[in-house]
């Protein structure tokens, strides 16, 4: 009998522990985007005191090429002694254009530069993509040609990243798991091609409930852990007029923090699931406790 038991704790070992212990080495992200970095330049230690007070561990901070490295360099060496990650956040529509990888090199070739000067301290953790090709209008009037050109851009963006050795993560809808392609890259379903080919994910899943949360990214929570990626699900702070279902702006943060809660609870034994993440500094600032 001692014998079996034996075997049997042994082969728990092995398999990682209990449920409860199977993702018990990971760190899971409280991410934010910054997108006005100018906030940084105006009050540098109120925002940071902000961040630390949510406890964040990662935030996406906007690339503006009219900002002082310096800036940047101060900033990022101060988070990062508060256990922050700082990764470099661009991209708009209009980047899914037939030559809108432009814009995206200007910003690589930016932070390559960046990355040369900056001591280990203040250099950017990885590179993060809010392209969001849905708003370009190619989408509606020639989805397969845009689809494509998103796909050869998030390619394009990966091999940059690689060259300066970070990470690569891009931020997507829910509902890209409803988008086909058929093309040169494949066959398939767009969501899952977007997480096996970047580092990480963050799923923008802005909703107001974990019920409903957790019922839109269950299938991209199933990719990520198959292909061994990060994803991270985010939700809205801000006031919309999209519907009442979409943003935490009308209930509150102790109620977000709540069923935020609930999502990782749900979640937090499945691989995929790396934490998740609050849009944005800005709004959040202004909703009610």
């Amino acid at each position: 009998m001692k014998k079996w038991i034996m075997v049997i704790l042994l082969f728990t070992a092995l398999a990682g522990g209990t449920e409860d212990g199977v993702n018990a080495s990971i760190t899971y992200d409280h991410a934010t985007w910054l997108w006005n970095p100018w906030m940084i330049v105006n009050d540098e230690e109120g925002i940071l005191d902000f961040l630390e007070s949510k406890e964040l561990n990662k935030v996406y901070l906007q690339i503006d090429r009219n900002i002082s490295a310096s800036i940047y360099q101060s900033f990022i060496e101060k988070s990062s002694a508060k256990g922050m990650e700082i990764y470099a956040l661009d991209g708009a529509p209009g980047w899914a254009a037939p030559k809108g990888y432009v814009n995206q090199d200007q910003m690589m070739a930016w932070l390559g530069s960046y990355q040369e000067e900056a001591s280990p301290q203040q250099k950017f953790s990885g590179v993060h993509l809010d392209v969001e090709p849905y708003l370009y209008s190619g989408w509606n009037s020639k989805r397969a040609a845009t689809v494509k050109s998103y796909q050869a851009l998030l390619l394009r963006a990966k091999n940059s990243a690689e060259n300066l050795n970070l990470p690569l993560e891009a931020d997507m809808p829910f509902w890209f798991d409803e988008i086909s392609y058929n093309n040169i890259y494949g066959k398939g379903l767009l969501a899952e091609w977007v997480i096996a080919g970047t580092d990480g994910v963050t799923i923008m899943a802005y909703r107001d409930s974990a019920a409903l949360i957790t019922d839109f990214v269950s299938r991209e929570i199933e990719w990520a852990g198959r292909y061994s990626k990060r994803l991270v699900v985010g939700v809205e702070t801000g006031e919309t007029s999209e519907g009442d279902a979409i943003s935490f702006f009308e209930e509150g943060e102790t109620y977000m923090n709540d069923q935020l809660g609930k999502v990782k609870a749900y979640y937090e034994n499945q691989a995929g699931f790396h934490g998740t993440a609050v849009h944005h500094v800005g709004s959040w600032m202004m909703i009610r406790p």
